[in-house]
């Protein structure tokens, strides 16, 4: 079976997802188009080559929608032979996009595809796309609807994640990301975003608060306890997990994932087409699982797709140098570590989406990307990266260097 490889990858900053923000102004189809530019024009690519175009995208209505990955290629000036398909898993939809487009490789299908993601939360609100998950009753019963942080508290409750262990993660990420900018780990794959004139919109991340410490922290108040008590859904948790009898609300703004503007892509090829597009592969593509997990716990699908995926790869945790876990909230970094034992120091080692943000669409491609890049900067060989998911799912990806 031919192997998939990756040969290379690149993120616009993570604007903040508000009328305030740097990239409020820019289209979603601006971005996704930035990202697609930069791919081609650092590897000299003829995208004439180029089998398909796969973009995640959670919320794909309005500026984002009539499948965005087409507009996308449209706007980057690629050969019109370029198709484009928009997938959407929820949060893991640029990881998915990634392991569908090594799947057409890997299947001999295809040779060379851009894979990757877009979202503009500022231009196209967080659950603009609506769906029958929240409102439908034989939908939202059995899947023990409720809004994700308070998952992420009852996760805090169940495996007795405190306040201030939720905080103090949250501290931790803040100043790996910083340091991870001054230190210019995201320098090379980083590509700024302009404007129509060619000057530069957004250059750097800017949703981090290095200045934050526990004091801060401390001052804000929990973001989901009266929807968990006035909405009911401390009841719906309580009744999916009876072993409790309440739910401690710990989660807030500080030690969430941030609302963000975002794109990326991810170059992936089979060994012959990477020869002939004159290219070096960085890593290959391992093995990619996918998994539906307990839906009222709801973002505990890394640990379920994690073993999943180790079993299936014939591995061990201990064959796995870093991990990159999306940090939609502390909780779920906390309970992955905890169920896998897992060195602090291995995982998340440049901050992640508490400090930096979450552009839903496209974070599972920029956080591959991260990972590889501290790969080839430690010298290290093997990481697997994975994401809870809305609804109950995990999705994983292992990649090694060549």
């Amino acid at each position: 079976m031919p192997e998939a490889f990756i040969y290379d990858h690149v993120r616009t900053p993570r604007g903040r997802g508000k009328k305030d923000g740097s990239l409020h102004e820019v289209p979603s189809v601006r971005l996704a188009a930035t990202a697609l530019e930069a791919i081609r024009d650092r590897n000299g690519l003829d995208t004439g080559l180029v089998d398909d175009v796969i973009l995640g995208c959670v919320d794909p209505v309005g500026e984002a929608g009539s499948d965005i990955a087409r507009s996308a290629v449209f706007a980057a000036g690629y050969n019109t032979s370029v198709p484009g398909m928009q997938i959407n898993r929820f949060c893991a939809s640029g990881l998915d996009a990634v392991n569908t487009a090594s799947a057409q490789v890997m299947a001999g299908q295809h040779k060379l595809v851009i894979a990757g993601g877009v979202e503009s939360m500022s231009r196209v609100g967080l659950g603009a796309s609506g769906g029958a998950w929240p409102i439908e009753p034989q939908v939202a019963l059995p899947a023990y609807f409720m809004p994700q942080g308070v998952s992420a508290d009852l996760i805090a409750t169940k495996y007795g994640f405190t306040r201030d262990m939720c905080d103090a993660y949250a501290v931790e990420s803040q100043k790996r990301a910083a340091k991870s900018w001054a230190d210019g780990r995201f320098k090379n794959s980083v590509v700024p975003v302009k404007d129509i004139s060619g000057i530069t919109i957004l250059d750097r991340d800017e949703h981090m608060r290095p200045e934050t410490d526990m004091q801060s922290l401390a001052s804000l108040n929990p973001s989901f306890a009266m929807m968990g008590a006035m909405g009911g859904f401390d009841g719906v948790a309580i009744q999916a997990h009876p072993e409790l009898e309440t739910i401690t609300h710990v989660h807030h703004a500080g030690n969430s994932s941030g609302i963000v503007d975002g794109a990326a892509a991810v170059l992936i090829g089979s060994r012959q087409a990477g020869k002939a597009a004159g290219l070096k592969p960085r890593a290959r593509i391992k093995a990619f699982a996918n998994i539906g997990s307990e839906p009222a716990l709801m973002l505990t699908g890394p640990v379920d797709v994690t073993e999943k995926l180790l079993k299936n790869a014939r591995m061990e945790m201990k064959d796995i140098d870093l991990i990159e876990i999306n940090e939609a909230f502390a909780s779920v970094v906390l309970r992955y570590q905890q169920a896998f034992d897992l060195d602090p120091q291995t995982v998340n080692v440049n901050g992640g989406a508490i400090a930096l943000g979450h552009p839903l669409g496209a974070t599972g491609a920029m956080i591959l990307g991260t990972v590889l890049d501290e790969l080839e900067r430690r010298d290290l060989n093997t990481a697997l990266v994975t994401l809870c998911i809305g609804a109950g799912m995990g999705t994983a990806t292992i990649i090694e260097r060549v």
